[in-house]
């Protein structure tokens, strides 16, 4: 049976309907780090260490890859607004196949450069073996992680997200079961260390595919995949390809970013690189919810804009705008009050930190209904197919806006870590007005992916054609 769309009914109904599942699988996909790191850590220190160390590769390749099947949920919840069956499962097939052919020369040339990759991160001598182990499994798990990405932008797409939440929490509740077995061994089952962590995922992350794909062949959920849709429409995937690849580029770029900015804090010492890092979960606690409304925000813009409807998006981006905005608000209220106590949750021995992080927290509270407010704008961009927009965007907001300011207010007006706390505050305000100004502009509105000629050359009837030849 088909999902409902999302071109009729209650607006914010169907915003929180899909935002809330989102944000969940989101939280679940957190436990997995979390469950690798608790047994790992049964081994020994140096396990964790080793297993920690692969964590930033492993963030970029996945951001890099992660990002491509955002063309396949854009094209879904605009051909699904349209109504034309035919041309979604065509979407579907082709973006499973570039997809798959870019994950595999990833995992290929990540595999074959594991060793080297490590020794760049300047991982010591006594732990560089269980590293590179830990991440060419990593790198053969590819496959299956890009898999499982599509299956699920192509459900956001078509509005439908309660099955890949259900997946992730079966996944995660395997994960955990997993990991002491395959570290530690059991019975028939030997002890892999180490790596036994990643061969934990990597058979979760399998099954997740495996099941996503079974669902998208049986044709409940509004796509139904035959052979047919599998023969390879070239054309069209390098089309989907740079479609998608800005936000590749737009999720490494900020995950890059996390990185410069760790090494401006570290300049000031254990204390604000602790107090830093509780800051940071508590913005990333935020992001979450977030990016849950720009998420579902993008489904319906796209479904809308396909239907023709582009009131109907305009008021989408209106409501989940004002949405985001008062919850966010609300919780960075709420985090104002418990900064300290919060932080002190975290490192209870941590002294200044403590106060460094409550600050840090304090500071940057006031702006998340901001952080709200310019996701969902991008995310109504995107539902649009404008994925440049927010590429430039990000990299405005990180590089142009963010990190000048942190090196201007912690070094050049010799504020040391206050500094850096204002400077995201001062970020946030600043990259709203940037994104808010880039909206009202309209261009998103005149965006016409559909009217591609290669992305629609072989949809509809030709695709009806097609079949006929392959069957």
């Amino acid at each position: 049976m088909q999902k409902p769309s999302l071109t009729e009914g209650s607006i914010p109904k169907a915003l929180v309907r899909l935002a809330v599942p989102i944000v969940f699988s989101s939280v679940l996909q957190t436990m997995y780090q979390i469950t690798d790191t608790f047994w790992v850590g049964r081994l020994s220190a140096d396990a964790v260490a080793a297993v920690s160390l692969t964590f930033p590769i492993n963030f970029l390749f996945i951001a890099l890859g992660g990002g491509l099947p955002i063309a396949g949920t854009v094209l879904i919840a605009q051909y699904k607004g349209r109504g034309d069956g035919k041309a979604m499962n065509h979407v579907a097939a082709q973006t499973f196949l570039m997809v798959f052919v870019v994950s595999i020369v990833m995992s290929v040339l990540g595999y074959a450069l594991s060793e080297q990759i490590m020794r760049i991160m300047g991982t010591p001598p006594e732990i560089l073996a269980d590293a590179t182990q830990y991440l060419r499994v990593t790198f053969l798990g590819f496959v299956f992680v890009f898999g499982y990405f599509v299956f699920e932008s192509l459900m956001r797409g078509l509005g439908s997200v309660q099955a890949p939440m259900r997946i992730v929490f079966l996944t995660v509740v395997l994960n955990a079961i997993l990991d002491p077995l395959f570290i530690f061994g059991w019975g028939p089952v030997p002890a892999w260390g180490v790596s036994g962590a990643a061969v934990a995922t990597l058979c979760t992350q399998a099954l997740a595919t495996v099941i996503g794909f079974a669902i998208l062949l049986r044709g409940k959920n509004g796509l139904h995949l035959t052979l047919a849709d599998f023969k390879p429409d070239y054309a069209f995937m390098k089309k989907a390809f740079f479609i998608g690849f800005p936000s590749s580029i737009e999720q490494s770029a900020r995950a890059f970013g996390f990185t410069i900015m760790t090494a401006l804090v570290a300049a000031f010492g254990t204390v604000t690189i602790a107090a830093y890092g509780i800051g940071i979960r508590a913005l990333t606690f935020i992001i979450i919810p977030a990016m849950g409304l720009s998420i579902a925000t993008s489904a319906l813009v796209g479904q809308n804009i396909g239907a023709g409807k582009m009131d109907r998006a305009v008021e989408t981006n209106r409501i989940g705008s004002i949405l985001a905005f008062v919850v966010l608000t609300i919780a960075g209220a709420v985090l104002w009050f418990v900064a300290r106590p919060l932080s002190a949750a975290f490192i209870p021995d941590g002294g200044d930190a403590i106060d460094q992080s409550a600050q840090f927290i304090r500071i940057l509270a006031p702006t998340f209904g901001l952080i709200g407010w310019q996701m969902v704008l991008t995310g109504t961009i995107r539902g649009a197919g404008d994925t440049k927009a927010p590429m430039i965007l990000t990299i405005i907001s990180q590089y142009l806006i963010q990190f000048p300011l942190a090196y201007l207010f912690a070094v050049t007006f010799e504020m040391g870590s206050v500094g850096i706390w204002w400077s995201f505050a001062a970020a946030n305000v600043l990259s709203t007005v940037v994104v808010v100004l880039w909206y009202m502009r309209g261009t998103w509105k005149q965006k016409n992916i559909l009217g591609d000629a290669d992305l629609h050359r072989k949809t509809s009837e030709e695709i009806v054609a097609d079949k006929g030849v392959v069957s």
